[in-house]
C-alpha cells in the first residue's frame, strides 16, 4: 500500500452520527486515514447529544487540536448536513483553504451521497439503488 491521504473530518458534532459514517465509508472506500470528532458512546458521564468541549469546558484547546489535525492532512471533509456551517467549521475551512488544503463538501461529495442513501433505507426499509 502506498501512503494513504489523510482526510480530516469538520463540522457541528449534532452530526456526529453521520460523521462517523462518513468517515467509515471513506477510510473502506478510498483507504484513507481520518480524523475528526470524538465518538463517545451516551454512558460517557453527562455526555450532552452535542457541544461536548463546551460542556467540558475545553472548547478552545480542542478547537486549536482540531487545527493542529488540519496542518497533518491532505484535505477535510466538511460535513454540511442540511447546508450548515457553524461559526467553528467556517474558521477551520478558511485555515485549511489558506494552508493550500483541497476541501471537500459532504453536500455535493459522492461519499455524501451514500450516507443519504443509508439513511433513506433506514428510515423508509427502502431497497438501494442500483449503481449506474
Amino acid at each position: 500500500m502506498t501512503k494513504p491521504k489523510v482526510v480530516v473530518f469538520c463540522g457541528s458534532s449534532k452530526f456526529v452520527d453521520i460523521m462517523a459514517v462518513a468517515e467509515w465509508l471513506v477510510e473502506r472506500d478510498e483507504l484513507a486515514i481520518t480524523m475528526g470528532l470524538n465518538l463517545l458512546p451516551s454512558w460517557y458521564p453527562d455526555c450532552p447529544p452535542d457541544h461536548l468541549a463546551e460542556h467540558e469546558g475545553c472548547a478552545k484547546e480542542m478547537d486549536e487540536l482540531h487545527l493542529r489535525k488540519i496542518d497533518l492532512a491532505d484535505e477535510i471533509f466538511v460535513v454540511d448536513w442540511d447546508n450548515y456551517i457553524g461559526d467553528s467549521t467556517r474558521a477551520e475551512i478558511e485555515y485549511a483553504e489558506k494552508n493550500g488544503k483541497q476541501v471537500r463538501y459532504f453536500t455535493t461529495d459522492f461519499i455524501g451521497q451514500q450516507v443519504c442513501k443509508l439513511i433513506t433505507m433506514r428510515y423508509t426499509g427502502a431497497e438501494p439503488l442500483a449503481e449506474n
